[in-house]
């Protein structure tokens, strides 16, 4: 009965709200054809198509909060740490993005959302005392990180969290400051 009930809701939602003419749409609009037409495989084929879409959607918006390189620098953007993740049971999107110099000195800045792994570090990074605890607080702008073992890490929002790592805090301090830590939560809205 439940079944039905969420079923109907999602095919009274997608009668009732016009589909964008786009990736997610055209899959919606598939599932709901072969669901109409009593073809549920198809059907749950083609929502799995349509969440994956969403899932590339957000990772892409999720890319676009990376900082900019500073002046000497260049960044790298990776989206492939995500299905890595995915493979092992840690859904959610993941970004990294590589930020390197002429002298060949480089550290990596990851952002990872809506993930059992955001979950895990939760009580841990979500409370100031717990962050004391396990290492140093510094400043990356007026957002807490916590230094520890030649990493930083962030949580924000309590939905993604911030990680860099491979140079010097003091170095990598200064790109993390120019982080959006308050629109970063929001990053696919």
């Amino acid at each position: 009965m439940k079944q039905t009930f969420a079923t109907t809701l999602l095919v009274a939602g997608l009668h009732a709200a016009p589909l964008h003419a786009d990736a997610v749409g055209d899959a919606l609009e598939a599932a709901l054809a072969a669901h109409t037409a009593g073809d549920l495989s198809t059907t749950a084929t083609q929502i799995t198509v349509a969440a994956k879409e969403v899932q590339a959607l957000q990772s892409a918006r999720l890319a676009a909060m990376l900082p900019e390189a500073p002046a000497g620098w260049t960044r790298e953007i990776s989206t492939e740490g995500g299905q890595g993740m995915a493979m092992i049971g840690m859904a959610g999107n993941f970004v990294e993005g590589r930020y390197a110099n002429a002298a060949g000195d480089s550290f990596t800045l990851t952002l990872t959302a809506d993930s059992p792994m955001v979950a895990s570090m939760a009580g841990m990074l979500g409370n100031p005392q717990m962050m004391a605890m396990m290492g140093k607080i510094v400043k990356a702008g007026s957002q807490d990180m916590l230094e520890q073992d030649g990493s930083l890490s962030a949580l924000a929002g309590g939905r993604v969290l911030v990680q860099a790592q491979g140079m010097d805090s003091a170095t990598m301090l200064p790109v993390l400051a120019t982080l959006d830590f308050a629109r970063l939560p929001t990053y696919d809205k």
